[in-house]
Protein backbone atom coordinates (compact mmCIF):
# COMPACT_ATOMS: atom_id res chain seq x y z
CA UNK A 1 0.00 0.00 0.00
CA UNK A 2 1.78 3.46 -1.33
CA UNK A 3 0.34 6.76 0.27
CA UNK A 4 0.99 10.44 -0.68
CA UNK A 5 0.50 12.66 2.24
CA UNK A 6 0.34 16.30 0.97
CA UNK A 7 -0.06 19.34 4.01
CA UNK A 8 1.53 23.02 3.89
CA UNK A 9 3.85 23.90 6.69
CA UNK A 10 2.71 23.99 10.30
CA UNK A 11 -0.21 21.35 9.42
CA UNK A 12 1.54 18.54 11.33
CA UNK A 13 2.68 16.10 8.20
CA UNK A 14 5.52 15.10 9.63
CA UNK A 15 3.75 13.85 12.79
CA UNK A 16 0.73 12.01 10.55
CA UNK A 17 4.04 10.66 8.65
CA UNK A 18 5.58 9.57 11.31
CA UNK A 19 2.72 7.70 13.12
CA UNK A 20 2.06 5.77 9.88
CA UNK A 21 5.96 4.40 10.44
CA UNK A 22 5.31 3.37 13.68
CA UNK A 23 2.38 2.03 13.40
CA UNK A 24 2.42 0.24 10.36
CA UNK A 25 6.08 0.01 9.21
CA UNK A 26 5.81 2.49 5.87
CA UNK A 27 9.11 2.86 5.09
CA UNK A 28 8.95 7.01 4.50
CA UNK A 29 10.71 8.41 1.20
CA UNK A 30 11.36 12.06 1.82
CA UNK A 31 13.14 13.52 -1.23
CA UNK A 32 15.16 15.90 0.94
CA UNK A 33 16.30 13.04 3.06
CA UNK A 34 17.14 11.43 0.17
CA UNK A 35 19.42 14.44 -1.60
CA UNK A 36 20.90 15.07 1.61
CA UNK A 37 21.94 11.20 2.42
CA UNK A 38 23.51 11.08 -1.98
CA UNK A 39 25.08 14.24 -0.62
CA UNK A 40 26.73 13.25 2.42
CA UNK A 41 28.20 10.14 0.14
CA UNK A 42 29.85 12.05 -2.15
CA UNK A 43 29.00 10.07 -4.77
CA UNK A 44 29.01 11.79 -8.31
CA UNK A 45 25.41 12.76 -8.28
CA UNK A 46 26.18 13.26 -4.65
CA UNK A 47 28.96 16.17 -5.40
CA UNK A 48 26.45 17.42 -8.11
CA UNK A 49 23.75 17.74 -5.54
CA UNK A 50 25.90 19.68 -2.78
CA UNK A 51 27.03 22.10 -5.90
CA UNK A 52 22.96 22.71 -6.92
CA UNK A 53 21.69 23.11 -2.85
CA UNK A 54 24.97 25.56 -2.25
CA UNK A 55 23.88 27.64 -4.84
CA UNK A 56 20.20 27.97 -4.21
CA UNK A 57 19.49 25.89 -7.25
CA UNK A 58 17.30 23.48 -7.75
CA UNK A 59 18.03 19.42 -7.94
CA UNK A 60 16.87 18.50 -11.43
CA UNK A 61 13.70 16.23 -11.92
CA UNK A 62 16.02 13.29 -13.46
CA UNK A 63 18.24 13.38 -10.17
CA UNK A 64 15.56 13.17 -8.30
CA UNK A 65 13.71 9.84 -9.92
CA UNK A 66 17.17 8.60 -9.98
CA UNK A 67 17.70 8.13 -6.35
CA UNK A 68 13.76 6.74 -5.82
CA UNK A 69 14.26 4.32 -8.53
CA UNK A 70 17.45 3.27 -6.00
CA UNK A 71 15.45 3.10 -3.44
CA UNK A 72 12.80 1.43 -5.05
CA UNK A 73 15.00 -1.06 -5.90
CA UNK A 74 15.64 -2.06 -2.33
CA UNK A 75 12.32 -2.27 -1.02
CA UNK A 76 10.18 -5.56 -1.13
CA UNK A 77 7.15 -5.35 -3.56
CA UNK A 78 4.98 -5.68 -0.46
CA UNK A 79 6.30 -2.82 1.90
CA UNK A 80 4.33 -0.30 1.88
CA UNK A 81 5.70 3.39 1.44
CA UNK A 82 4.40 6.91 2.03
CA UNK A 83 6.03 9.74 -0.25
CA UNK A 84 6.55 12.45 2.21
CA UNK A 85 6.86 16.62 0.49
CA UNK A 86 6.61 14.64 -2.93
CA UNK A 87 5.31 14.86 -5.80
CA UNK A 88 5.36 18.74 -5.87
CA UNK A 89 4.76 19.59 -9.80
CA UNK A 90 2.60 18.25 -12.61
CA UNK A 91 5.77 16.64 -14.19
CA UNK A 92 7.05 15.08 -10.91
CA UNK A 93 3.82 13.60 -10.25
CA UNK A 94 3.88 11.75 -13.48
CA UNK A 95 7.46 10.64 -13.04
CA UNK A 96 6.33 8.75 -10.21
CA UNK A 97 3.01 7.39 -11.74
CA UNK A 98 5.70 5.53 -14.15
CA UNK A 99 8.37 4.93 -12.06
CA UNK A 100 5.92 3.01 -9.88
CA UNK A 101 4.60 1.35 -12.76
CA UNK A 102 7.98 0.20 -13.44
CA UNK A 103 7.96 -1.64 -10.07
CA UNK A 104 4.66 -2.85 -10.63
CA UNK A 105 3.21 -0.57 -8.07
CA UNK A 106 0.74 2.17 -7.52
CA UNK A 107 -0.53 5.25 -5.74
CA UNK A 108 -2.96 3.55 -3.48
CA UNK A 109 -4.01 6.96 -0.77
CA UNK A 110 -3.65 10.69 -1.61
CA UNK A 111 -4.11 12.20 2.03
CA UNK A 112 -4.44 15.98 2.13
CA UNK A 113 -4.03 17.57 5.66
CA UNK A 114 -5.82 21.02 5.12
CA UNK A 115 -5.20 24.31 7.09
CA UNK A 116 -6.03 27.49 6.57
CA UNK A 117 -3.87 30.40 6.21
CA UNK A 118 -4.76 32.13 9.07
CA UNK A 119 -4.63 28.93 10.93
CA UNK A 120 -1.32 28.52 10.31
CA UNK A 121 -0.58 32.38 11.55
CA UNK A 122 -2.09 31.81 14.51
CA UNK A 123 -0.46 28.32 15.53
CA UNK A 124 2.80 30.27 14.90
CA UNK A 125 2.21 33.66 16.28
CA UNK A 126 0.84 32.09 19.54
CA UNK A 127 3.36 30.07 20.28
CA UNK A 128 4.92 30.22 23.33
CA UNK A 129 7.19 28.68 25.93
CA UNK A 130 7.42 28.25 29.59
CA UNK A 131 11.19 29.49 30.80
CA UNK A 132 10.11 27.23 33.90
CA UNK A 133 8.08 24.68 33.12
CA UNK A 134 10.07 23.94 29.97
CA UNK A 135 6.90 23.51 27.74
CA UNK A 136 5.73 24.93 24.50
CA UNK A 137 1.95 26.33 24.29
CA UNK A 138 -0.17 28.70 21.95
CA UNK A 139 -1.92 31.71 23.51
CA UNK A 140 -4.89 30.89 21.07
CA UNK A 141 -5.50 27.11 21.13
CA UNK A 142 -4.60 26.15 24.66
CA UNK A 143 -5.80 28.77 27.18
CA UNK A 144 -7.15 26.61 29.48
CA UNK A 145 -3.54 24.73 30.27
CA UNK A 146 -1.75 28.11 30.45
CA UNK A 147 -4.53 28.89 33.15
CA UNK A 148 -3.93 25.68 35.04
CA UNK A 149 0.05 25.94 34.92
CA UNK A 150 1.48 25.78 38.31
CA UNK A 151 3.26 28.52 37.46
CA UNK A 152 -0.05 30.44 36.46
CA UNK A 153 1.85 31.65 33.35
CA UNK A 154 4.13 34.17 34.66
CA UNK A 155 7.31 32.84 33.30
CA UNK A 156 5.69 32.58 28.82
CA UNK A 157 7.83 33.86 26.29
CA UNK A 158 7.28 34.49 22.57
CA UNK A 159 9.70 31.79 20.30
CA UNK A 160 12.50 33.92 18.83
CA UNK A 161 12.97 31.26 16.35
CA UNK A 162 9.58 31.64 14.81
CA UNK A 163 9.98 33.71 11.54
CA UNK A 164 5.99 34.65 10.25
CA UNK A 165 6.58 35.94 6.27
CA UNK A 166 9.18 32.55 6.04
CA UNK A 167 6.63 30.15 6.81
CA UNK A 168 3.45 32.16 5.29
CA UNK A 169 5.55 32.42 2.48
CA UNK A 170 6.04 28.63 2.46
CA UNK A 171 2.63 28.22 2.76
CA UNK A 172 1.40 30.51 -0.16
CA UNK A 173 4.22 28.25 -2.33
CA UNK A 174 2.78 25.33 -1.33
CA UNK A 175 -0.66 26.71 -2.35
CA UNK A 176 0.39 27.36 -5.38
CA UNK A 177 2.55 25.11 -6.17
CA UNK A 178 0.36 22.17 -4.92
CA UNK A 179 -3.64 22.65 -5.97
CA UNK A 180 -2.41 21.38 -10.38
CA UNK A 181 -0.96 18.18 -8.53
CA UNK A 182 -4.19 17.44 -6.60
CA UNK A 183 -5.78 18.05 -9.64
CA UNK A 184 -3.72 15.89 -11.64
CA UNK A 185 -4.06 13.23 -9.70
CA UNK A 186 -7.44 13.48 -8.80
CA UNK A 187 -8.28 12.24 -12.52
CA UNK A 188 -6.73 8.92 -11.40
CA UNK A 189 -7.56 8.49 -7.78
CA UNK A 190 -9.73 10.07 -4.82
CA UNK A 191 -8.09 12.82 -2.72
CA UNK A 192 -9.01 12.24 0.69
CA UNK A 193 -8.94 15.70 2.71
CA UNK A 194 -8.45 15.86 6.30
CA UNK A 195 -9.36 18.72 8.33
CA UNK A 196 -5.76 19.59 9.75
CA UNK A 197 -6.77 21.42 12.50
CA UNK A 198 -8.16 18.47 14.83
CA UNK A 199 -6.04 16.90 17.63
CA UNK A 200 -3.59 14.69 16.52
CA UNK A 201 -5.10 11.82 17.57
CA UNK A 202 -7.81 12.67 15.67
CA UNK A 203 -6.24 13.15 12.64
CA UNK A 204 -4.11 9.96 13.27
CA UNK A 205 -7.43 8.52 13.48
CA UNK A 206 -9.36 10.09 10.29
CA UNK A 207 -5.94 8.65 8.29
CA UNK A 208 -6.50 4.73 10.02
CA UNK A 209 -10.41 5.10 8.75
CA UNK A 210 -9.32 5.80 4.93
CA UNK A 211 -6.26 3.03 4.57
CA UNK A 212 -8.64 0.81 6.12
CA UNK A 213 -11.55 1.96 4.27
Amino acid sequence: MNIILFGPPGAGKGTQAQKLVENHNYYQISTGDLLRNEANKKSNIGVEIEKLISKGEFVSDEIVNDLLKQTLSKLNSHDPIIFDGYPRSISQASNLEQILNNFRRKIDFVISLNVSRDIIQKRIMGRVTCQKCNITLNEYFDQERIKNLSCSGKYLVKRKDDNLETILNRYDKYIETTKPVLDFLSKKTTIHEVDGTLKIEEITDKIEHIIKG
